[in-house]
């Protein structure tokens, strides 16, 4: 039915807790920031080390370091992204396993398992690629 898309943790210093699963994960290393993220993230009033998501690359799933305002604690604090090509068949089919939903997005539905671990149901990465 899917792959695992990334693993997500819900954190309050996201590039903290970034560089320690880097260093700790043989071959991942913090995704870099270009010019174009920096001055992103500047007009925002954040730098590099104040982002609320930080990306963490390396021969697995990407793993995302994410500050979640408001953050409910009966949320888990790592959940799954898993990537599926029809969200919306596959919803309804976990629905009828025992599975609810949270809430739908454009790209992703917010589910939680029978037992109410949270996970997400993600649309696949859409990757495009530089005129040569």
């Amino acid at each position: 039915m899917g792959v695992i898309h990334e693993i997500v943790f819900d954190c309050d210093k996201p590039a903290v807790l970034a560089r320690f699963w880097a260093e700790l994960l043989d071959g991942y290393d913090v995704r870099p920031y270009d010019a174009d993220e920096i001055a992103r993230l500047a007009a925002l009033g954040l730098t590099p080390e104040t982002d609320t998501t930080v990306m963490v690359d390396g021969p697995g799933p990407s793993i995302c370091f994410q500050n979640v305002d408001g953050r409910v604690y009966d949320n888990n604090r790592v959940h799954l992204d898993i990537e599926t090509t029809d969200r919306s068949t596959d919803v309804e089919r976990l629905k009828q396993a025992g599975a609810t939903v949270d809430r739908v997005l454009p790209t992703y539905t917010v589910m939680r398992d029978p037992e109410g671990n949270q996970f997400c149901l993600v649309d696949p990465r859409i990757t495009t690629m530089a005129a040569a």
